[in-house]
C-alpha cells in the first residue's frame, strides 16, 4: 500500500487548501466560506486559523482541510497555497508544509512567491486577482480567490454561491459584484494549461445537514445544554469567542453574561451565582487560570459547584496566545494550594467539546465541586463541519436542602460524600459558606477531626462516583497501546490507523476525564499491554509524568512530545509510532 493510499484510508479523501494574505486582505472570511460550501455539498471539513504575533494587522491564513469523512485534524502537507500577497507569508512555511506536487497561486502584480516555498518543488501558477477583481465594479479579491480554490477542490458553484449569500451582509449591489468575482475566479481555474491536478471533495449525491462550529462555540453549546444560565468572564485569547457565542445564545434561554473587570472577579461572581442556585461557568486562558486558582479552592473548600473552560495556548505568561499548546495540565491537576479535589475533563474534538462541556457542567452540580475543561486553541478557534452533536440528555441536577430539614447540616458527611445544599431564601437550612475549614454544621473550626473529616467527604464524593464509559475513547487491541488526551487525540487516531495499515496491533486511549484518577478503569483498557506510548503536546511530558505518578501501568512507557506551535501532524506521529514499534 502506498503512502496515499494509507492516507486515504486513515483520513478520508480530499483536499488541503491554505489561503494567505496580509491582515485585512479577507482570507478567513475566504476560508469559512469555503468550509461553508463544503458543507452545503454534503462534505466535511475543518478549517485552522493562524496569524502572526501581533495577532491583528498581520499576516493571517486560513488552513483548510475538505473530506468525505469527519476532518478532525490536519494532514502532513498541503495541496494549494493561494496567497491574495506574499506580505510575510514565509513565516508560514511550518505550518504550511508543500511537496512536489502542490500547487503555488500567486497574484504577479504582487512579486514573486517565496523562496521556502518554491524550493519545495511546487508548481507556481500566476494568478491576477486584484485585476480581475477591479474589472468588476465593487468586488473583493478575496472572492476571485474563494471562487479559484472551491473550483479546484472540486465544490458546485452553486455550494460556493450559497454560502455567500447565506453570510452577505450588506447590498444587493455589492453581492452582485461578488457572485460575479466568484464566477470569474471559479472559470479562470478551468482556464489554467495545463490543468492543474490536485485531489478534490468527492461528490456526495444525498448530503445529510452538517453543522459549521468552532469548538468555542461547541463548547458554549454544550454549557447551556448542561443548564448554565450565568456566566462571568474577562475576555482573553484563545476564549474570547466562547463568551462572544454566549452572550447572545445565553439571552435566549433566559441566562446572563456579565463582562467582569478581571479574572479575580469572574471566578469569584459565579462562585455567588452558583452559591444562588443557578449553574455557573467561566471561560479563560492559562494566565486567567492562574488568578483564578484561589477561586477555584474556594469552590471546593465551599463545595459550591462551577466549570472553568480554559482554552490553552502557549505559555508560560503571555507566551504564544494565537496558538495552543496542552501545558496547562500540570497546573489544572495539581495547581491548587492544599488538598483540592477537583475535576478535570478534556474534550476530544471540536464536536466533543460540546458533550464534555455538558458534561462538565453535569458532573460539577451532581458532585457540588469545580470542573475545569481543558480545551485548547486548536480545538477552539477552529471551525469544522461536522454532524449535529448529539444532546447526551445530561442536565444540572443539584442536591438541595429542603425547606425546615431537621437538624440540617450543610456539609454532613454522608456515605456518598454530597451533601444537600441549601438555595438561599429557603426557610429554615441557613448556612454559612467560606473558605474556612468547618464542622459539619458549617461552623469556622481549625479543630484537626474536623479538617481530617471534610478532606475525607471532599475526596470521597469524587472517588466514589460512576463516571461510566465516557472517562474515555478506547478503540482496538494488542499488546501495545498508545495513550492520549484532547485535542491530539484526532491526529494520533489517524497516525495510529496508519499504523495498523503497516501491520501493526494497536490499542488507543484517548482520555477525556482526567481527574479524578480512574486506576481500575486504566488498568482494564491496558489488561494485556506489553508495550506503551504517551503522545501529548507540551514541552516538559506533563501526561506522561502525570500517568507515571497516578497509576500503576503495566510497563515504563514511551513518551512522544513537544511543544506548539505547530500542530502535532498524523505523518511525524506515525513515523514515531513505527520507530517505537520497530524498536520494541
Amino acid at each position: 500500500m502506498t503512502h496515499a493510499q494509507t492516507t486515504a484510508r486513515a483520513g478520508g479523501t480530499g483536499v488541503a487548501v491554505a489561503l494567505a494574505g496580509s491582515g485585512g486582505s479577507g482570507v478567513m472570511t475566504a476560508g469559512t466560506l469555503l468550509l461553508t460550501a463544503a458543507a452545503k455539498a454534503g462534505a466535511y471539513g475543518l478549517m485552522v486559523r493562524t496569524s502572526g504575533p501581533q495577532i491583528r494587522g498581520g499576516e493571517a491564513a486560513a488552513l483548510v482541510r475538505l473530506s468525505d469523512r469527519p476532518a478532525e485534524t490536519l494532514g502532513d502537507s498541503f495541496d494549494l497555497l493561494l496567497a491574495i500577497d506574499w506580505s510575510n507569508t514565509h513565516r508560514f512555511a511550518d505550518e504550511v508544509p508543500l511537496s512536489a506536487a502542490s500547487v503555488l497561486v500567486g497574484d504577479p502584480d504582487e512579486g514573486e512567491p517565496p523562496e521556502v516555498f518554491v524550493a519545495t518543488g511546487a508548481r507556481y501558477v500566476p494568478l491576477p486577482m486584484k485585476k480581475m477583481a477591479k474589472a468588476i465594479a465593487g468586488s473583493w479579491v478575496n472572492m476571485v480567490a474563494l471562487g479559484f480554490a472551491g473550483a479546484l477542490a472540486g465544490l458546485p458553484r452553486e455550494a460556493l454561491e450559497a454560502a455567500v449569500r447565506e453570510d452577505w451582509k450588506r447590498g444587493e449591489a455589492a453581492l452582485a459584484a461578488n457572485l460575479a468575482a466568484l464566477a470569474a475566479g471559479y472559470a479562470a481555474e478551468r482556464e489554467i494549461s495545463p490543468p492543474i491536478v490536485v485531489p478534490q471533495v468527492p461528490r456526495i449525491d444525498s448530503p445529510r445537514p452538517r453543522w459549521s462550529i468552532t469548538g468555542n462555540e461547541a463548547a458554549g453549546l454544550g454549557a447551556i445544554r448542561g443548564g448554565v444560565r450565568f456566566v462571568a468572564a474577562y475576555p482573553i485569547t484563545p476564549a474570547t469567542e466562547m463568551l462572544e457565542w454566549l452572550a447572545p445564545a445565553l439571552a435566549r434561554v433566559g441566562g446572563t453574561l456579565l463582562q467582569a473587570e478581571d479574572e479575580l472577579a469572574s471566578i469569584n461572581m459565579i462562585i455567588g451565582g452558583s452559591f444562588g442556585g443557578v449553574p455557573s461557568l467561566t471561560a479563560t486562558a492559562g494566565p486567567g487560570l492562574s488568578l483564578m486558582a484561589e477561586g477555584i479552592g474556594l469552590a471546593v473548600a465551599s463545595e459550591t459547584p462551577v466549570v472553568v473552560v480554559d482554552v490553552m495556548r502557549g505559555g508560560p505568561s503571555t507566551g504564544i496566545p494565537a496558538k495552543s499548546e496542552q501545558s496547562d495540565l500540570s497546573f489544572a491537576v495539581g495547581g491548587l494550594h492544599g488538598d483540592a479535589p477537583r475535576l478535570v475533563l478534556a474534550p476530544t474534538s471540536i464536536a466533543d467539546c460540546a458533550t464534555t462541556t455538558q458534561w462538565a457542567v453535569y458532573l460539577a452540580e451532581a458532585l457540588q465541586t469545580a470542573a475545569i475543561v481543558l480545551s485548547d486553541q486548536f480545538l477552539g478557534q477552529s471551525r469544522a463541519v461536522i454532524d449535529p452533536p448529539p444532546d447526551s440528555g445530561l442536565r444540572a441536577r443539584r442536591l438541595t436542602a429542603e425547606a425546615n430539614s431537621p437538624d440540617y447540616k450543610r456539609y454532613r458527611n454522608t456515605d456518598s460524600g454530597v451533601s444537600p445544599m441549601a438555595i438561599p431564601g429557603t426557610p429554615g437550612v441557613t448556612y454559612t459558606a467560606d473558605g474556612l475549614e468547618h464542622t459539619e454544621a458549617a461552623v469556622p473550626s481549625s479543630n484537626s477531626k474536623d479538617h481530617r473529616l471534610q478532606l475525607d467527604k471532599r475526596e470521597r464524593k469524587l472517588a466514589l462516583y460512576d463516571y461510566g464509559d465516557a472517562w474515555a475513547d478506547i478503540e482496538g487491541d494488542g499488546d501495545a497501546a498508545v495513550i492520549t488526551f484532547g485535542s491530539t487525540s484526532a491526529a494520533v487516531r489517524e497516525a495510529v490507523a496508519r499504523a495498523r495499515a503497516d501491520g501493526h496491533r494497536l490499542r488507543l486511549i484517548a482520555m477525556r476525564l482526567l481527574a479524578p484518577v480512574q486506576p481500575e478503569r486504566l488498568a482494564r483498557a491496558l489488561d494485556g499491554v506489553r508495550h506503551l506510548m504517551v503522545i501529548e503536546q507540551n514541552h516538559g511530558a506533563q501526561f506522561w509524568r502525570y500517568l507515571r505518578g497516578n497509576y500503576d501501568l503495566p510497563v515504563k512507557p514511551a513518551s512522544y512530545h513537544r511543544p506548539g506551535p505547530l500542530p502535532l501532524r498524523p505523518g511525524e506521529l506515525h513515523q514515531a509510532i513505527s520507530a517505537w514499534r520497530k524498536a520494541a
